[in-house]
């Protein structure tokens, strides 16, 4: 592979995935003992310290008054939208089986293709929607058994 795939989407998306995949996974044993908002908590936590040190390391802080109030805005409520998933996920997590619980969080790749041809004025073709009509499909047939 060349270093031109590696700074592609496509090289990120995929990594989210193996990542997304490796979350359901190490979350559903890491919650056995407690209860899925405290675990939560932890995993919020770890990832502010993880991603302050990434941007402590790399210089990539700016000055707040350098952000516009959309920007803010939209972040704040891109935020309080990540939290609630959380919340919700570890708990179906807690409550359900990994293999059961992902493919149904993974509706929100459904959700995402509405939301952006209804809100952000995106538009998909006919096998684009053939795909996302097989994604919600497909993640009903794998979590009901």
């Amino acid at each position: 592979m060349n270093s031109g795939f590696f700074s592609s989407w496509q090289f990120w998306a995929l990594a989210s995935a193996a990542f997304a995949a490796l979350t359901a996974i190490f979350a559903k044993v890491g919650i056995e003992a407690i209860n899925s908002d405290l675990a939560t908590f932890i995993r919020t936590v770890v990832i502010l310290l993880a991603i302050g040190g990434i941007v402590t390391a790399t210089g990539q802080f700016q000055p707040a008054s350098s952000i516009s109030g959309r920007t803010w805005t939209f972040l704040v409520l891109s935020g309080l939208a990540t939290g609630a998933s959380w919340l919700c996920y570890f708990r179906a997590l807690k409550i359900g089986q990994a293999a059961q619980v992902a493919p149904i969080d993974k509706l929100s790749v459904v959700l995402v293709a509405l939301f952006g041809v209804a809100f952000l004025g995106e538009k998909l073709s006919l096998p684009n929607w053939l795909g996302v009509a097989l994604i919600a499909v497909g993640a009903v047939l794998v979590a009901f058994r």
